[in-house]
């Protein structure tokens, strides 16, 4: 058969409505996600930074520059981003709030609504868009020849 899997059919009885309303919570959490890694590459990058900040007070200490030395190594060395935390606390705090209700949220409404079917609204997409009998353009994996 030439057409989406099982997985990416929409129920019997869906609407396009509700496949719509489905499919732009899914793009909303796939914005989330992006948001997530942006916010452990803070994280990274900070504790980089943070890390970096040894050599420049060793540097400055070798170069004479003992009170510059001193003045970051004591009030920029190891301070928190944001008031009361590090960058580690600010992911852990987005992961168990925020982020863990959002996945929550989006499991079930498809839980709900479409039996918990994934990118129902890609998949219709892909059908509409996708030339079907022409190489390239299967509508799942070992599906052309």
């Amino acid at each position: 058969m030439d057409g989406p899997d099982e997985a990416h059919r929409r129920p019997a009885g869906v609407s396009d409505a509700t496949v719509e309303a489905l499919g732009k919570l899914g793009e909303a959490l796939e914005t989330v996600e992006r948001a997530r890694g942006h916010l452990y590459s803070l994280h990274q990058l900070i504790g980089h930074a943070d890390l970096m900040l040894d050599d420049a007070v060793a540097l400055f200490r070798a170069a004479g520059h003992h009170d510059l030395a001193d003045g970051v190594g004591r009030e920029l060395l190891g301070r928190n981003v944001i008031a009361g935390r590090w960058t580690f606390q600010i992911v852990e705090d987005f992961d168990d709030g925020y982020y863990t209700l959002f996945r929550e949220l989006d499991r079930q409404a498809r839980d709900q609504l479409v039996g918990g079917r994934r990118h129902l609204y890609e998949a219709e997409m892909k059908e509409r868009r996708r030339s079907p009998g022409h190489p390239g353009h299967e509508a799942r994996p070992g599906a052309g020849g």
